[in-house]
Order: C-alpha cells, then structure tokens, then sequence
C-alpha cells in the first residue's frame, strides 16, 4: 500500500508542479522514448542475468504492494510454533518429531501455523536442522555453522533482484541520456523545416533524459531499498528460528529457547514476554 502511495506522491508532485508552470502532459508522453529506454533497460538485464532471475525480479517487485509480512501477529505464531514443537519434544521424546520433520509440509502439527506452513524456506530450514538435531551427530558448534551456512547463502540469493533493480536504476540516467542524443540527432536532420517540428524534437529529446533521471531515482532506487528491507526482514525471521533451535539443543527449557527467538525480534514489533507467555500458555 506505501509503495503505492509513495509512487502517487512522486509522480503527483511532479505532475502537479509542471502543469502548475504551463507544461502539457502531451508533451511528456513520447512513446518513442518510452520504448527506448525500457527496451534498453530490459534487454541489460537479460544479458547479465537471463529470464529466470528477470521474472523473480519481477516477481518481487509486484510483491512490495503486499507489503512487510513480517508482522507482530506472524512472530506470535512463530514462537507459539517453537514453544509447542519444543514440549512436544520434552515430553514425548525428540523421535515423536519424525513424522512432522520428515515431510513438514503435510504434517498436522505444522499445519496448524498457516504463515510458518506457508513459507517454505523457513519451514525447510528448520525440518532440515530438527533432523540434524533429533539425530544428534552435530555438536552444537557445528550445528550453530550449519545453519549460518544455510543462511548466508539463502540471503544472498534473496538479495539478487534488488540487487538487480538497484543496477537498473543506476543506468537509467545513461539510457536516458541515449534517447536524448537520439533525439538531437533527429532534430538535427530536421534543421532547415519547420520551427515548430524542430522545438518538438528536442522536447522529445529531453523528456528522454528527464524520464532516464526520474525512473532512476524516483522508482527503481526506492523499489530496490524496500526489495533489500524485505530480505532483510525474512532473514530477522529465520534469524529467530535458528536462535530457538540452538537454545533447545544444548538442552534449555522451551520457555528459555523461545525467549532467545523472542529477543532476536526487532523491537517495534517484539511482543512483551507477559504476551508471549500468555500466548504460549493459551491464556
């Protein structure tokens, strides 16, 4: 919802001050500049990154209008999850595990977390380290390294379509400033015509550089801030998990381990730990 408002209230000022000076909107719509500029910009992202990561880019782009899922009420269910995973554990032993690790994403007990079932890679993440655990052939250092390998790797892969967005929008200006130079050549080869034809292909030419410095700074440079604060939020989320996890494993009491996901929460949205308690405890 913010990435739209932000957009209206870059464009609308924009739009508003022109017009407010004399300007025509007609004068601003050059389809030919529209096509070189993002014909360029999509033809450089295919060379130096084929289709696969151009359509999660996409992908990830249309997913800011969802906004941060990463809320209050998903980390409530997050540590509820933990906390009853971990007494399920204490009292039945770490095997009654198997069946909901093996295959988490038709076990019943997982099922009942509908944000944790849903994300697959945090739900792989911690069937894959509960495996480890219940098999206990990790010491809890190596166990600690596993995970921060899963991580790093995963959130490095996560950042590549802001990472891409962000060089679009550095090369921006530089396509705008392509379409203008075609747009002097053209006018150019119209010296000698009409006044009026001549003063039409320049202000071609300069809406093509203002369109290269606009897109640049006013929407891939903010959408690839916010792609990058998304990543950055999951990786908070899987961040909580692995704390959890290393807690329960060198052997403190559930409450304890979800405690040390709990303080991994940023703090705006962090629940009090009489909330949490209160929630894990179904009062």
């Amino acid at each position: 919802m913010f990435v739209l408002i932000g957009f209206g209230v870059v464009f609308g000022s924009i739009i508003l001050g022109y017009t407010m000076a004399g300007g025509s909107i007609a004068v601003l719509i050059q389809i030919s500049e529209f096509i070189t500029i993002g014909g360029a910009s999509l033809g450089s992202v295919l060379v130096s990154n084929g289709m696969g990561p151009l359509i999660t880019t996409i992908k990830s782009g249309i997913g800011l209008l969802k906004g941060n899922p990463y809320t209050k009420p998903k980390y409530m269910e997050l540590l509820k999850m933990l906390y009853d995973m971990f007494m399920m554990a204490r009292r039945e032993g770490l095997v009654a595990l198997d069946q909901h690790v093996e295959n988490p994403h038709s076990s019943s007990f997982f099922s009942a977390y509908p944000f944790f079932h849903n994300h697959h890679h945090a739900c792989a993440f911690l069937a894959d380290t509960m495996k480890v655990v219940v098999s206990g052939s990790v010491s809890n250092y190596d166990l600690s390294d596993m995970m921060d390998i899963d991580l790093e790797i995963s959130h490095h892969s996560a950042l590549k379509p802001s990472q891409i967005t962000q060089k679009v929008g550095d090369a921006m200006p530089g396509f705008g400033i392509v379409a203008a130079v075609l747009g002097v050549v053209i006018t150019m080869g119209a010296i000698g015509g009409e006044p009026a034809e001549i003063g039409h292909h320049v202000a071609a030419a300069l809406v093509g550089t203002f369109l290269g410095i606009l897109l640049a700074y006013g929407v891939f440079g903010p959408m690839a801030t916010a792609m990058e604060e998304q990543v950055n939020a999951e990786g908070q989320y899987m961040q909580a998990i692995k704390h959890a996890i290393l807690s329960f494993a060198r052997g403190d009491a559930p409450l304890t381990a979800v405690e040390f996901a709990r303080r991994n929460i940023e703090p705006e949205i962090r629940p009090t730990f009489a909330e949490m308690e209160s929630s894990l405890k179904g009062k």
